[in-house]
């Protein structure tokens, strides 16, 4: 069933959360730092341990592929809109170092996309 799905990514979620505020306590931020980046990769390395061992059906995979589509987008807007704040209200170089940032991974697109070969299946298909 599709909750099953969305019962692992609430708990990769949680614990993701709970990741990213221990961490900002240590760094001594006074915030979750990361913590939807850990569930995400929790999220991907155990869809894929639970895949390899059979122990996830379509149906889940299904619940777990969906919230993805929603989940990411929402998340990372809120995020960034909060990033944007806190970055122009401390100050210049925290805009220059974001956009520095944004440029740098912008200029890596093309490379990654040149270093990823695509299957005989996958040309075949963009032919159709």
């Amino acid at each position: 069933m599709k909750i099953y799905g969305v019962a692992i990514l609430a708990g990769c979620y949680l614990v993701g959360q709970l990741i990213g505020e221990q961490l900002g306590k240590l760094v001594g931020v006074s915030g979750n730092v990361g913590g939807v980046g850990f569930a995400m990769i929790m999220l991907i390395l155990l869809g894929s341990w639970m895949k390899k061992r059979g122990l996830l059906g379509a149906e889940p995979e299904k619940g777990i592929l969906f919230w993805n589509a929603m989940y990411i987008p929402v998340v990372i807007a809120m995020s960034a809109t909060q990033n944007v704040k806190a970055a122009l209200s401390g100050g210049w170089v925290a805009v220059a170092v974001g956009v520095l940032g944004t440029a740098i991974s912008f200029a890596f697109v093309p490379i990654i996309a040149k270093m990823a070969k695509p299957k005989q299946e996958d040309k075949d298909d963009l032919y159709l």
